[in-house]
């Protein structure tokens, strides 16, 4: 198993922001797709964002021009920014590291983020 350093989450308000990180050890970053999901109650895990160690990056629809993801090699951990939060935007968040060459798919312990008034 894998053990990831989650943090941020919390409440704002709509249109505000939110920067979540998840710090992944050093073998599993610097290898894997690292990334962000998104769920509420009902609904399926959905795709927010995947940055690849290649600089590559995928965003869901919905985020694309508000979300920003980003790796930092230095300290192993990848940063959702979340600008102009909208209250759909209301989920867990999980973190999560996925190479198709190991075959391997971790998951954070997942965060809050409510966006109300």
């Amino acid at each position: 198993q894998v053990q990831f350093v989650e943090s941020g989450g919390g409440l704002v308000q709509p249109g505000g922001s939110m920067r979540l990180s998840c710090t992944a050890p050093r073998s599993i970053f610097r290898a894997y797709d690292m990334g962000y999901y998104r769920q509420v109650p009902g609904k399926q895990r959905e795709l927010v964002a995947i940055a690849t160690p290649q600089s590559g990056e995928r965003y869901a629809d919905s985020v694309k021009g508000r979300f920003t993801i980003s790796r930092d090699i230095i300290k192993n951990t990848v940063f959702l920014q979340m600008d102009s939060l909208k209250p759909d935007d209301t989920a867990v968040y999980y973190c999560n590291a996925r190479s198709e060459v190991f075959s391997a798919d971790f998951w954070g312990q997942g965060i809050q983020v409510t966006v109300s008034s």
